[in-house]
């Protein structure tokens, strides 16, 4: 009996790989699709959408840098997301300290309010974002859509960075500070900020793709081609009434390799936020 069991898991378990492996392959396609295009002509790729190139050809590529000048929409979008991140990081983990610190109920008020900002649509203010950037005469400037994101991404941030002060920072090692007569400030950046790298990982990668992949932001406040982001330059580029799929595909790719590349290096230390706070908490 024992025997039948494990026979009929063994089947079970093999009719479960091979679906999970027919599943993957499934959403491998547009994948698959989407890095064969960018080595075909236009002939090619309307002929056989599917086929394996007939031969590799990295002129779509020169192209695609070229229309799209690619190193100078590449420096745009690395200050955006740089100074974005580096914000959020830095404003969200103070606020976060002070308010996790601190049991005053107008604290845990502020906190709960931050809170309530995640459930208020980011759309639904776009207006008034428009007409305040608008009005402080940052229109077609890098620093608009920095302030818009780091306004924006603050919310989540200081969600994850209380969370993990609350449970996973020993109150102990700042009462020792304060006892040796270090201030609150140097208490916070010399004990706490430290200690929160595996938490710091993890903000910096969800508000890395969140920024760098952002195009609303871009499209209502930036104006000129000079200013222009990644994604921002590859919608300019399409064209009215066709979209040459053998020149969009290489722009797409171009974009998101530096993405992909930050993402392999980082993800450990992201997972390790993840394992510290759920052990912790």
């Amino acid at each position: 009996m024992k025997m039948r069991l494990s026979t009929q898991a063994k089947v079970m378990n093999g009719s479960l790989e091979i679906l999970m492996i027919a599943i993957a392959a499934l959403f491998f396609i547009p994948v698959y699709y989407l890095i064969v295009t960018t080595f075909k002509s236009p002939s090619e790729a309307t002929i056989n959408p599917l086929s394996w190139p007939s031969h590799f050809n990295l002129d779509n590529y020169m192209v695609a840098w070229q229309a799209m000048k690619f190193p100078r929409v590449f420096l745009n979008t690395l200050i955006v997301t740089g100074a974005s991140v580096s914000g959020i990081i830095v404003f969200s983990s103070m606020a976060a300290y002070g308010l996790a610190r601190r049991t005053h109920a107008l604290n845990t008020f502020i906190f709960y309010l931050f809170l309530a900002g995640m459930m208020v649509p980011f759309q639904m203010g776009l207006i008034s974002l428009y007409k305040l950037i608008n009005g402080l005469g940052l229109m077609d400037h890098l620093l608009a859509v920095i302030v818009v994101n780091i306004g924006n991404g603050c919310v989540i941030a200081i969600f994850l960075f209380h969370s993990f002060i609350s449970t996973s920072v020993p109150l102990e090692l700042e009462e020792a500070a304060f006892m040796d007569g270090c201030s609150v400030q140097g208490t916070f950046w010399r004990i706490a900020f430290p200690l929160l790298k595996p938490v710091i990982a993890t903000v910096a990668i969800v508000t890395t793709l969140n920024v760098w992949n952002d195009f609303m932001n871009p499209l209502l406040f930036l104006q000129s081609r000079e200013n222009n982001v990644i994604l921002l330059e590859v919608f300019r580029n399409i064209g009215q009434f066709s979209v040459d799929w053998t020149s969009l595909f290489p722009m797409l790719l171009l974009g998101v390799a530096p993405l992909l590349l930050f993402y392999l290096l980082m993800q450990k230390y992201m997972i390790k936020g993840v394992a510290a706070g759920a052990l912790k908490g």
